[in-house]
């Protein structure tokens, strides 16, 4: 007979697996209806809101490093999805725009799961939200994952390569 320790250590891998597989899900179905990465969907969904960004205004919202924003915009260029700019009011400024692919790319893109636990995350209860994130934190913690480059774009797969070691 299994202890209640015991239970509820594999209930807790369970747990994490089941996120892990949702995330990897997820990745599989965007890459089969939209050809592109969760993470190169959500620099889409950021230049869109904005209209024009630069790569340093990216990196800050997605909370990695500026080597990963140009890794993930190079590809959406290349792809024709968006396009870099020189800044109108300073010409040394680089801005990241839209086209008119990329617009109806991202209208066709399914719902990214980080918006589905957006809105039900707003839905907990104040408190429910601040255990929740203090659990994560620890499990995080308990992986020695705290340091790890990790953006709000619920993803699996290849770590973005540093250009130092390329």
């Amino acid at each position: 007979m299994m202890s209640s320790q015991q239970n509820r250590t594999d209930e807790s891998l369970i747990a994490l697996r089941r996120i892990l597989r949702a995330t990897e899900i997820y990745a599989r179905d965007l890459a089969q209806a939209a050809g592109m990465t969760p993470a190169q969907l959500r620099v889409l969904q950021i230049v869109d809101e904005k209209n024009s960004t630069t790569p340093k205004a990216l990196s800050d919202q997605m909370r990695v490093s500026q080597a990963t924003v140009t890794a993930l915009v190079d590809k959406l260029v290349t792809r024709k999805l968006v396009e870099r700019e020189s800044s109108k009011l300073d010409r040394r400024q680089i801005n990241v725009v839209m086209t008119d692919l990329g617009r109806k790319t991202l209208a066709q893109a399914p719902d990214p799961l980080q918006q589905r636990y957006t809105r039900a995350f707003a839905k907990l209860a104040d408190w429910e939200q601040a255990q929740l994130v203090s659990s994560l934190e620890r499990v995080a913690s308990m992986l020695d994952a705290i340091n790890i480059d990790a953006s709000t774009v619920l993803t699996t797969g290849e770590l973005p390569v540093d250009p130092k070691f390329d």
